[in-house]
């Protein structure tokens, strides 16, 4: 079953945080990540405003979990770090 990683973020640094952004979009690719939101507008109904809401679908729960602990991936997450507030869940999609 796929997955999908959803994470909420406040950016407060937006030079480390866009060079995350360019080094993990890579890592997220080779793991067979699909981005299906990225920034863009939102309305956030309950729970801490986040301004910046990214989903990306992945071909498994493990998958995801394997892009996630890669090296390429907490190399980029070092560039995250201090630069924003995050949240960051994986959850199985059902199936269609």
């Amino acid at each position: 079953m796929t997955a999908l990683w959803i994470a909420h973020v406040t950016v407060t640094d937006e030079a480390s945080y866009g060079e995350y952004a360019k080094r993990a979009t890579g890592v997220i690719a080779e793991h067979g990540g699909v981005f299906l939101a990225r920034g863009g507008a939102y309305e956030t109904l309950e729970g801490p405003d986040r301004s910046r809401n990214v989903v990306a679908r992945f071909p498994s729960m493990q998958a995801a979990h394997d892009c996630y602990h890669s090296p390429g991936y907490q190399e980029a997450l070092g560039f995250a770090k201090g630069a924003a507030q995050r949240e960051l869940s994986i959850i199985e999609e059902l199936p269609l």
